[in-house]
């Protein structure tokens, strides 16, 4: 098979395990480095030592690109598909195949680690039908968050990628950060120009409750604002470590978010499982919209919408009611109502 082809796709089952970024890194890397070498010339150094030698080839890449260019499915590969053909979550498949689409994503130009093109790659092989980029708002440098000028070349690359990609619709959009005085981080003429904005909280999660909730309100009231991203901010595990849930009205929260149309997303990251079961059933009795999303930093991350739909079928949530089973035309005529 193509070498860079099974780089790839090891770097996609890895990340989908959690593996460390580290080693997701270094087959990336390697497949970065002979993409442009033709089949000839990249079967002709692996023959003469050279491949092994090249900076950035180690042994475990050496042997996947090895073997691949001896035509057959490397050894690593095939024992990671078959690792993969278990499903992560126990529950959820028949709500998971009706998720068309995916609205809560990150790539490099934010906090991401892979290029937009990865991601849709990711996306297609997935299934999927609709991908939202939603790269972070400009407060949040600590996630290398857009500017205003960034986010407008974004705006270009998206439709240059959405032009030549059939068969998955890559629709633009942002993480904007709901500012403490509950305003959204980012220009209203760009904000005018997205697909779809998913709005969320991410400082001083540890306010009390009234100051939350009239933050969390604004940001919902806002026309602008069609998703309401992690809401709790809460992390049970993970790199970052764990993280209580903020502290907020809920009832009134969710009941912005009704009357506004503004869907209440369940967060598939499994560290986040984002909003709590008690939660969910709250954003239910209100009459909420829902959007099960990945949250995705990287392109094997896409798929932890199997996480996600496992939580919303064990809290019975409607099928109608989750707005990643929609088309995208639905969904398009939906978020952008008003534009």
């Amino acid at each position: 098979m193509d070498a860079v082809a099974a780089l790839t796709e090891i770097a996609f089952w890895l990340e989908r395990e959690r593996a460390t970024t580290f080693k997701v890194q270094a087959f990336r890397k390697a497949a970065d480095l002979i993409a442009g070498l033709p089949p000839e010339e990249l079967a002709a150094r692996r023959r003469d030592g050279r491949l092994k030698r090249t900076k950035g080839i180690g042994d475990r890449t050496f042997e996947v690109i090895a073997q691949a260019v001896d035509g057959g499915v490397p050894d690593y590969l095939a024992d990671l598909r078959e690792r993969g053909a278990t499903p992560l979550a126990e529950g959820g498949h028949e709500l998971l195949a009706g998720l068309r689409g995916d609205l809560h994503t990150h790539s490099h130009w934010s906090d991401g680690g892979s290029p937009v093109e990865a991601m849709v790659d990711a996306a297609r092989m997935l299934g999927r039908e609709y991908l939202a980029l939603t790269d972070h708002s400009p407060t949040l440098r600590i996630a290398n968050g857009l500017s205003a000028e960034r986010l407008s070349e974004q705006l270009d690359l998206v439709a240059t990628i959405d032009a030549g990609n059939p068969g998955v619709r890559l629709l633009s959009g942002i993480e904007v950060d709901i500012l403490e005085d509950g305003t959204l981080d980012q220009t209203p003429e760009l904000l005018d120009r997205l697909d779809v904005v998913v709005a969320s909280v991410h400082s001083k999660l540890r306010a009390d409750s009234r100051t939350m909730t009239r933050r969390m309100l604004a940001g919902i009231e806002d026309p602008h604002t069609r998703v309401l991203g992690h809401c709790t901010g809460r992390l049970l595990s993970g790199s970052r470590g764990a993280r209580p849930a903020s502290e907020f009205d809920a009832k009134r929260v969710f009941a912005a978010c009704a009357d506004h149309d503004v869907a209440v997303e369940i967060n598939a990251r499994p560290e986040r499982q984002d909003p709590p079961d008690e939660l969910i059933q709250l954003a239910l009795d209100a009459g909420c919209l829902f959007s099960i999303d990945s949250d995705a930093h990287a392109p094997g991350q896409l798929d932890f919408l199997q996480y996600g739909a496992e939580r919303a079928a064990r809290n019975n949530v409607p099928a109608e009611r989750i707005i990643t089973t929609w088309p995208v035309d639905r969904l398009l005529a939906w978020s952008r109502r008003g534009k």
